[in-house]
């Protein structure tokens, strides 16, 4: 056994196994559970918070005594099977999966795809954005939720299908040699746009939404052949935006992209400068009684 900042690690064929540091997390994760959160009767004369060993053993598949040598930091190197049956049993987030499998030695798993669930808290604050233009997409750039002053921008998509939402596919939806790109703006928004999706594909291998989208793309426009044949990757980041808008005229303001770490999501929010004509702008629009409802 062999110490690093404190943490014992076997290094048995270089397997990279921290023992104490996986039977301490394996501990904390069953303490902070209930029998009701995993479906489990509560029971009586429970002695102490959280599930027994013995319920995560039967959750997971595997024998009592198995799970118990993990907890004393005994028995054989968990393969990713009991690892991925522990993840379930244990009711672990995304990040808490991936560090289970780092402590034990194993590369995470790759996650399945793009999360489309959109939470509460996320619903409430893109809502409260009353002057502030405001929408959530997914790592694929489908629309998921957007706020009331969003529809300027985005369109009424209550009226729209989900599949057709997707915000990279109306972008190539006009022709190479339409006027839109001449913009040089709208270029560089494009050839960002196509980077971020290259950095989703990336990271979610073997997703058929996102390689239908790509393969779709591919066969309807040259343009976007031509930017995803770069190979460029680049998660998206702010951007200035100018938008001649066909109702109220010219607009400037900075388009914030903020990553919601939980979901892989995009949040992206029209910032104009305050006291800015753009900011008089958003704030009249925000003002109407006729914008349609989220």
């Amino acid at each position: 056994m062999n110490t690093a900042n404190g943490a014992a690690t076997s290094t048995a064929n270089g397997s990279g196994l921290r023992r104490d540091e996986l039977a301490a997390f394996l501990r904390s994760r069953r303490a902070r559970l209930r029998p009701g959160d995993a479906g489990l009767p509560e029971g009586i004369g429970r002695r102490t918070p959280g599930l027994r060993r013995q319920e995560v053993a039967q959750l997971a598949g595997m024998s009592i005594d198995y799970y118990i040598r993990l907890e004393q930091r005994r028995g054989p190197h968990p393969s990713r099977q009991v690892l991925m049956a522990l993840a379930r049993a244990l009711m672990l987030t995304r990040d808490e999966r991936e560090y289970l499998f780092r402590i034990a030695g194993e590369n995470p798993p790759a996650t399945v795809g793009p999360s489309r669930e959109v939470t509460e808290g996320v619903r409430h604050l893109i809502d409260s954005m009353v002057e502030t233009p405001a929408y959530v997409v997914d790592a694929k750039y489908d629309v998921l939720a957007w706020n009331r002053l969003a529809t300027y921008f985005v369109g009424d998509l209550s009226a729209v299908p989900d599949a057709d939402r997707n915000m990279v596919r109306w972008m190539f939806r006009r022709p190479a040699d339409d006027q839109h790109w001449e913009d040089a703006d709208a270029v560089r928004f494009a050839r960002s746009s196509v980077a971020d999706l290259r950095a989703a594909y990336g990271r979610y291998p073997g997703d058929l939404g996102i390689e239908e989208l790509v393969t779709e793309l591919l066969g309807s426009s040259t343009w976007f052949a031509e930017l995803w044949a770069d190979h460029d990757v680049e998660v998206r980041r702010r951007i200035v935006k100018r938008v001649a808008h066909p109702e109220v005229g010219p607009l400037e303001f900075e388009c914030q992209v903020l990553l919601l770490a939980d979901t892989d999501q995009r949040l992206i929010v029209y910032v104009a400068e305050p006291g800015s004509p753009t900011h008089d702008t958003f704030r009249r629009l925000g003002g109407r009684a006729d914008l349609p409802a989220t």
